[in-house]
C-alpha cells in the first residue's frame, strides 16, 4: 500500500515509517527536517504541515498517519491540531483511495496534564478524529493512538533527570515508558489490521492515567 506519514525525521514518526517499510509498503514521509531514512521505498517531502499550499499534489495514499508534532513551542495548536487537519482534509477527505487515517494524539488530551496549548492541541486531535471518522465512513476508518510517555529526544529533559524520572515512574504502573517502535506497532495494527473500529481514541500510557488511589478508613 501507499502510506503517507508526517513527522518522519525522528521519534514516533520515524519508527512508524520504518515499521511500514519493513513490511513492504511504499512510504511517503513529510517533515520540515531532512530525511532520516534511506530506503528504496521511502520518499521524503520536506514541507511544513502548517502550509498546505506546499503539499505534494500527486499523492493518493491508502493510509494517512499524522505523527508530526511539537511541544511547548508557541506553535503547538498550529502544528499539532491544524497540521493534522490540513493533511487529513487534503489526503484523506479529498482522496477516494484512502482506507485508514491514524492520528497520534496524547494522553494529555485525555487528562490535561501538560503544557496548556499542547494539551489543548491534543484534545482537539481527539475530537477531530471522531469528526473525521463520521465523514469518512463507510469507505475508511479514522482513529487516534494517544501515547503517554515515550522514549524520544523530545522527552530527554525529564528522562535524564533522576529526581523527575523517579516521580514519573511512581505514577506509572508498568514502571517504564514505551519505545517508539511499540507505538508504531499500535499504529500499524489500527491502520492495516483493523477493519471495524472507527472514531476511537486509544490511550497507550502504561496505566498512568488510570493510576488512582482509593482512600478509605480501615
Amino acid at each position: 500500500m501507499n502510506i503517507l506519514i508526517t513527522g518522519t525525521a525522528r521519534g514516533i514518526g520515524r519508527a512508524t515509517a520504518e515499521y511500514f517499510l519493513e513490511r513492504g509498503h511504499e512510504v511517503h514521509g513529510m517533515d520540515i527536517l531532512p530525511a532520516a531514512i534511506v530506503h528504496g521505498h521511502y520518499h521524503h517531502h520536506r514541507v511544513d504541515v502548517r502550509e498546505p499550499e506546499t503539499f505534494p499534489a500527486d499523492l493518493q495514499p491508502q493510509v494517512v498517519v499524522n505523527c508530526a508534532g511539537v511541544q511547548d513551542s508557541g506553535a503547538d495548536l498550529a502544528v499539532n491540531l491544524k497540521g493534522v487537519i490540513n493533511v487529513t482534509e487534503r489526503y484523506a477527505v479529498e482522496n477516494e483511495a484512502v482506507r485508514a487515517v491514524v492520528n497520534v494524539g496524547s494522553a494529555s488530551g485525555h487528562t490535561g496534564a501538560e503544557f496548556p496549548e499542547y494539551a489543548a492541541s491534543k484534545g482537539g486531535v481527539i475530537a477531530y478524529t471522531k469528526n473525521t471518522a463520521l465523514r469518512l465512513a463507510p469507505r475508511a476508518t479514522c482513529n487516534s493512538i494517544d501515547p503517554g510517555g515515550v522514549v524520544t529526544d523530545l522527552n530527554r529533559c525529564v528522562m535524564d533527570n533522576p529526581r523527575l524520572w523517579e516521580r514519573i515512574m511512581e505514577m506509572t504502573p508498568l514502571k517504564r515508558w514505551a519505545q517508539p517502535e511499540e507505538i508504531a506497532e499500535w499504529i500499524y495494527f489500527v491502520a492495516v489490521n483493523n477493519r471495524f473500529m472507527t472514531g476511537q481514541n486509544l490511550l497507550i500510557d502504561g496505566g498512568e492515567a488510570g493510576n488512582v488511589e482509593f482512600v478509605w478508613e480501615d
